[in-house]
């Protein structure tokens, strides 16, 4: 089957930085990362799901976490400088980031905006994300996660 590159895989291609498209089928009744981590048959651990914020301070921010998490709202306030903070509303995904839900990146959006990793993407040689579209994820290390989405590693729940 051949897989379209993403601008996700072409900004990787660019940044010369080593990955894997990994293509899945899609549910559209269930976009959840445990879907995604059962379709690859990988450890749900390893697959990670990025999420947009607003802060009250900072404004829009990215935190990106193991699939079978939620972001802590009260740690994510506390490391991207905020008071509080909410997950953006679905219709606001797209205009803002140029992605959709389930196929959201947090390496080539519309504008960058200040990302934060769950600390337990360190414990793996390697982490799937969103490639940017349904369907495809791209498997990279944590290290070439973190310097192409220009990302702080913390803890988020």
């Amino acid at each position: 089957m051949k897989v379209n590159k993403t601008n996700v895989a072409r900004l990787l291609d660019k940044a010369k930085v080593a990955y894997e498209l990994i293509p899945y089928e899609v549910d559209e009744s269930d976009l959840s990362a445990v879907h995604v981590a059962a379709s690859l048959g990988e450890d749900i651990e390893k697959v990670f799901k990025t999420l947009v914020l607003h802060g009250d301070k900072t404004g829009y921010f990215v935190c990106v976490v193991p699939g079978e998490h939620e972001v802590n709202l009260k740690m994510a306030a506390k490391v991207s400088g905020n008071k509080k903070c909410d997950l953006i509303p679905m219709k606001e995904l797209l205009p803002l980031t140029g992605y959709i839900r389930g196929g959201c990146s947090p390496i080539g959006m519309k504008k960058h905006f200040p990302t934060y990793i769950h600390e337990t993407c360190l414990s793996f040689p390697f982490i799937y994300v969103s490639a940017g579209q349904r369907g495809l994820q791209v498997k990279l290390s944590p290290a070439d996660l973190v310097r192409e989405a220009k990302a702080e590693i913390c803890a988020l729940y």
